[in-house]
């Protein structure tokens, strides 16, 4: 398992992190499998989707926020229930199968971090297994 850490720029951002992840896979020994991505955090999460048009993060960034707006009703405690919410709908793992040592994404996917509390420092988790 590899493991890197990065820093998120403010309170909502989707960070493409997929050149990272490409390189654990491309000094792993594994040729054909699968790749796992995990963030261990409950106010983050981690997609699949678009990264050539940067629109696309804003759509879903703008969309999330209507979905899920700071100033609904919430009992958690700690103030960042949205957070929460926003994690748990874009999940805390992607698994992308390898080919050739690569990731066999689509032409237009890349893997996005998505922060939902920040700025904080977080940490994805990498596990290639054959």
């Amino acid at each position: 398992m590899e493991s890197f850490s990065i820093s998120t720029p403010g309170k909502c951002a989707l960070l493409d992190i997929t050149d990272k992840v490409a390189r654990i896979v491309a000094q792993s020994s594994v040729v054909n499998g699968l790749a796992v991505v995990f963030v261990p955090h409950t106010t983050a999460g981690v997609t699949i989707n678009e990264n050539a048009d940067p629109s696309v993060v804003d759509d879903m960034l703008g969309h999330l926020a209507r979905a899920v707006p700071e100033s609904a009703r919430y009992t958690h405690a700690e103030g960042n229930s949205p957070a929460h919410v926003k994690a748990s709908m874009m999940g805390s793992s992607v698994t992308v199968i390898v080919e050739n040592s690569r990731l066999a994404l689509g032409t237009w996917q890349g893997i996005y971090l998505c922060e939902f509390d920040g700025p904080r420092t977080r940490r994805v988790m990498v596990r290639v297994a054959g």
